[in-house]
């Protein structure tokens, strides 16, 4: 398991305070797994779809994503957190560029009647989980500095979206479970399947104006593969 640890008496800030030791570490740690495994699904999840919705073999994807998540879990373990951050990007670049050439050409090859319904079925529900799944990347890896900053860094200052724990941790005076909560990756990809399902947020609002850029286009793709399967259910019906 691939963490962030910084040392017990380097803590910035005054949010740490008086927390007991095992608090602290939890603030400061953050797995990688969950990240990697949806790196790695997104390569595997075209390995389901067409070639010609493909940029290039459908396994080109997740060898290329294996290649570079190596380099990116060896940097971060060396403690090279710039060059971990930029490999990172790359990797959700490159996932958002082939996410949205493959929606491309699905939007051209409908009218043409290229796919059989079942197959259509299938290819839209791989990229509307794609499309959940980069997305979740995006948040994680840009918010307050992505996952190379401290974990209380993350917890309240800069932060692009307010998690409810943040406003239990504001009006609470007693101890609670939000007690030195911070964001990790599930918590983005909650924002990121709620984004594709109800085309807005839920119960975290993005604060930032790159936040909200990101929101809207999550949810104008997600909501063209919907309206894509509505049309051709229509038009076969």
């Amino acid at each position: 398991m691939w963490t962030e640890q910084f040392p017990a008496t380097t803590i910035p800030g005054s949010s740490g305070r008086g927390l007991p030791a095992a608090t602290l570490v939890a603030m400061r740690s953050e797995p990688r797994w969950p990240a990697t495994i949806a790196v790695l699904a997104v390569g595997g999840i075209y390995l389901a779809i067409p070639e010609y919705l493909s940029l290039g073999p459908r396994w080109l994807l997740l060898v290329v994503m294996v290649l570079l998540a190596v380099p990116t879990l060896l940097a971060h373990r060396a403690g090279l957190k710039e060059v971990s951050r930029w490999l990172g990007i790359t990797i959700s670049l490159i996932l958002t560029a082939d996410l949205i050439w493959s929606l491309g050409l699905l939007v051209h090859g409908l009218p043409l009647h290229k796919q059989a319904p079942g197959e259509l079925l299938r290819s839209a529900a791989a990229l509307w989980t794609s499309n959940v799944l980069v997305f979740a990347l995006w948040y994680w890896r840009l918010d307050s500095s992505g996952p190379v900053a401290p974990e209380n860094q993350r917890q309240h200052c800069g932060s692009a979206f307010l998690f409810p724990q943040m406003m239990m941790q504001v009006h609470s005076h007693e101890q609670t479970e939000a007690e030195g909560w911070s964001a990790n990756f599930v918590d983005y990809l909650f924002i990121a399947f709620n984004t594709s399902t109800a085309f807005s947020p839920t119960d975290t609002p993005p604060l930032t104006r790159w936040a909200k850029g990101l929101m809207m286009v999550q949810s104008a793709i997600s909501l063209m593969i919907v309206a894509l399967l509505a049309a051709r259910a229509i038009n076969i019906l």
